[in-house]
């Protein structure tokens, strides 16, 4: 079972894209082939699904991506390509969401979900512990990255009477790691 491929995008095709990973090509079907660009590395997160005449891997560009799909395959009457589907026309916090609103409604404008597989799906899945850890893991990782980020910048020397001061500054922005919380911290800081 793998769990991500790290590789160049090598080719990229309505349906899948092949990432080249030692000189070996693993050809992933994804939901939006067009997100990515050839000769990017990129980690993809993968669920390979095995069947009676197939073996394919399913990418995702993020965990919680892989976590939906997965998640919308245990629904009766939803395969790969309706999963796909869905992901292709939503992120996972609006499927997340139109599921806990019982939208059934916003389901059915994916490919291949009718009232009935939208129904089936809230059925299913809603008040799910799985879809609540994934709907907060961004802002959960933005908070981590925030209070690593004070922590970084208090072992620099700054007291924590200055680090209140800009805490609430810092935590309207929302940046991708530590690094850049530390960074913008140190510009507030500054300015003090």
């Amino acid at each position: 079972m793998y769990a991500y491929i790290k590789g160049k995008i090598s080719e990229i095709n309505p349906t899948n894209i092949v990432v080249d990973n030692n000189g070996i090509g693993y050809e992933i079907v994804v939901a939006n082939p067009y997100e990515y660009q050839l000769e990017e590395e990129k980690q993809i997160f993968i669920s390979q699904q095995v069947r009676e005449d197939s073996n394919t891997l399913y990418g995702f560009s993020t965990k919680e991506q892989k976590k939906v799909f997965l998640l919308l395959l245990k629904v009766k009457g939803v395969g790969p390509k309706s999963a796909l589907a869905i992901l292709a026309g939503a992120t996972s916090e609006e499927i997340i969401s139109a599921i806990e609103k019982q939208d059934a409604v916003y389901l059915t404008k994916f490919p291949g979900i009718g009232k009935k597989s939208a129904q089936q799906i809230i059925l299913d899945l809603q008040g799910k512990v799985d879809f609540a850890a994934t709907a907060s893991t961004p802002n959960n990782n933005a908070n981590q990255y925030l209070k690593d980020a004070l922590l970084a910048l208090e072992a620099l020397g700054y007291s924590k009477k200055e680090l209140t001061k800009i805490e609430k500054k810092l935590s309207a922005f929302d940046y991708d790691g530590v690094d850049s919380y530390v960074k913008q911290g140190l510009k507030l800081l500054i300015s003090i």
